[in-house]
C-alpha cells in the first residue's frame, strides 16, 4: 500500500514488462551509442524505473564492426586482459580488437556504464551484439531503436 504522502512506487521483478529493440551501430560513435544502449538496458527510459530492479529491455545490436572511434583512439586506445598465468598480460589496440572481436569493443563500453555486481551482470545478459546485419532474434519482433549520430 503506497504512502499517501509519498506517491512514489517501486516496481518488483514480477511487474517488469520487457520489450525488444534493434539498434544499428553502423557509422555511430562508440561512446554515445553505448551510453544510449546502457540506458535502455538499465530501464531509465521508462517511468517505472527503479534503481535496484532490472527493469530494462533487450537490445540487439547489429553492424558492430562498423562502429566509429573519434580522434586517434583507433591506434591509442588499448584493451588489457590477463590469462591468470605469470607473463599472461595481453594488450590490444582498438583497431586490432575491432578486426578480431568487434562485439567485445561495444560490450566493454556498455559494461562500464552499467552497475557493478550481480545486477549489472544481469542487465548485460540482455545485450545481444552481432558483427554483421544478420541476427537470430526475428521471432521476438524487435522494434527499431533510433540513435542519432
Amino acid at each position: 500500500m503506497p504512502n499517501p504522502k509519498n506517491p512514489t512506487r517501486s516496481i518488483s521483478e514480477a511487474d517488469v514488462v520487457r520489450r525488444w529493440y534493434i539498434a544499428d551501430a553502423g557509422d555511430k560513435v562508440l561512446g554515445r551509442f553505448a551510453s544510449r544502449v546502457a540506458t535502455i538496458l538499465r530501464g531509465k527510459h521508462k517511468v517505472t524505473y527503479t534503481p535496484h530492479v532490472d527493469g530494462g529491455d533487450f537490445v540487439v545490436v547489429v553492424n558492430a564492426e562498423k562502429v566509429r572511434l573519434t580522434g586517434r583512439k583507433m591506434l591509442q586506445k588499448t584493451y588489457t586482459r590477463h590469462s591468470g598465468y605469470p607473463g599472461g598480460l595481453r594488450n590490444d589496440t582498438a583497431q586490432d580488437m575491432l578486426q578480431r572481436h568487434p562485439d567485445r569493443v561495444l560490450r566493454q563500453a556498455v559494461k562500464g556504464m552499467l552497475p557493478k555486481g550481480p545486477l549489472g551482470r544481469q542487465m548485460l545478459r540482455k545485450l545481444k551484439i552481432y558483427a554483421g546485419t544478420d541476427h537470430p532474434h526475428a521471432a521476438q519482433k524487435p522494434a527499431p531503436l533510433e540513435i542519432p549520430s
